[in-house]
């Protein structure tokens, strides 16, 4: 029996230690997962790292695959558009519940998390910021203090790590930190509805810029936002605003309708 219970324990301290990794971008997507090594590295036989193994398997966070072992699953861009519309409707749900439950505490660990994104940001910190990030989120969501909820929002960790580190790669993380603090806002105003459209807002407008990402390149002639040439760019036939130089405000206008808008400092 003891020997049992110990191996069932570093079943799950190895199987969280490789979830932990996965989440914060220690383990890319793609990223092989060797069995022995792990054995080696926790100091244990490989039956426990195969048990863990086979736990991510079935939570989605690796496949394995004939004669490639075991690999963190890659995620396609077909299959982030199936998770838009869910995670938004799970976010918009959190944040309704989580405002009616709000204390004072859980705002200052949420500021906690917005500040961690905002150090991660000025220190070039992409695994760090998707940490914060990640918990950000994850606070609001069991604060609504719904297990069901809580439980399905887990079950897309793998997508949104992905969604998240994609964009995370193109654009400025500083931009990406401040674009939080509407949903703070909210939720430190204890505004249900306000908090709602918020976190839904924010969701969809992650994905708008996934899609972006994804988006086939246009010709030289049509430009990055498909109209001519030098139409709606700079000097340098550049479109867009330099993020480092950018105040970027994230909110919902009126009639709920989603609103971004950039200001240079320059």
């Amino acid at each position: 029996m003891a020997h049992a219970l110990t191996r069932t324990v570093l079943r799950e301290e190895i199987r969280n230690r490789l979830v932990e990794r996965i989440l914060d971008g220690t383990y890319p997507p793609g990223a092989r997962v060797v069995e022995s090594q792990l054995a080696r590295e926790f100091g244990t036989s490989q039956a426990p790292v195969r048990e863990a193994l086979r736990d991510l398997e079935g939570m989605r966070f690796i496949e394995t695959r004939p004669h490639r072992g075991a690999r963190v699953r890659e995620v396609t861009p077909e299959e982030l558009g199936h998770m838009y519309p869910v995670r938004a409707a799970l976010e918009e749900m959190a944040g309704r519940e989580a405002a009616i439950r709000m204390t004072d505490e859980v705002v200052a660990a949420l500021a906690d998390e917005v500040e961690g994104m905002r150090r991660a940001a000025v220190q070039n910190d992409v695994r760090a910021q998707l940490t914060h990030d990640r918990r950000f989120h994850e606070i609001i969501v069991e604060t609504a203090g719904n297990p069901v909820l809580l439980d399905v929002w887990h079950s897309l960790r793998i997508e949104t790590v992905t969604l998240i580190s994609a964009i995370k790669a193109h654009w400025d993380l500083r931009m990406i930190a401040e674009m939080h603090r509407p949903v703070l806002r909210a939720l430190e105003l204890r505004d249900s509805g306000l908090a709602a459209s918020e976190l839904k807002a924010h969701i969809e407008f992650f994905a708008s810029l996934e899609m972006d990402i994804h988006r086939p390149a246009r010709s030289p002639e049509q430009g990055v936002h498909g109209t001519a040439a030098g139409e709606g760019t700079d000097d340098d036939g550049a479109a867009g605003v330099d993020g480092a130089a950018a105040e970027v405000s994230v909110g919902t206008g009126e009639g709920g309708q989603f609103e971004t808008n950039v200001v240079s400092n320059e």
